[in-house]
């Protein structure tokens, strides 16, 4: 578990996993958070089973960069948001992370926080030596996210942005 200013950040094992996709407020029950009103869209419920599900079970994998990292808010006692790796850093140490903040604590910094929070797991991570990731053209809000944690536009193409993080 990882600790900022205002957030723990929690990485979920698989049956953790299971519960929140339920999202019948049985996770927050086990890890004693307040409940929340999360909800799971059909497409991260289609990747929690295809991808997330499979690759934390895979015990040749490293389950850090395969699951969810959830964000709870210290003061309020309540998941904000989560954040991913999209699986194990590459041949050139290339790791892309995903992201994304409760629509009722957005606005709020959590997740600028929260990124800030992984950035620094992540450089004492041999194995890491960018961080990359993708937001769409007109999501302002997440390219401020990557701004604010001196990630740097890096291309763009299919409506997105392109952006790295170089520890070098």
């Amino acid at each position: 578990m990882l600790e900022t200013e205002r957030l723990l950040i929690k990485p979920l094992n698989y049956d953790q996993l299971i519960k929140y996709m339920a999202a019948n407020n049985s996770l927050e029950e086990e890890l004693g958070l307040r409940n929340s009103s999360r909800t799971i869209s059909p497409e991260l419920k289609e990747a929690l089973e295809e991808t997330f599900l499979p690759n934390v079970a895979d015990k040749t994998k490293n389950y850090l960069y395969s699951t969810l990292w959830t964000l709870v808010s210290k003061k309020d006692n309540i998941m904000v948001g989560d954040i991913c790796f999209c699986g194990e850093p590459d041949e050139g140490g290339n790791i892309e992370i995903g992201y994304g903040t409760y629509e009722e604590f957005r606005g709020q910094g959590y997740m600028i926080e929260g990124v800030g929070g992984i950035i620094s797991w992540a450089k004492g991570q041999a194995e890491i030596k960018n961080i990359v990731a993708s937001t769409d053209e007109t999501n302002i809000a997440s390219s401020r996210i990557l701004q604010r944690n001196k990630f740097e536009e890096n291309g763009s193409g299919d409506s997105k942005l392109h952006w790295l993080l170089s520890f070098g």
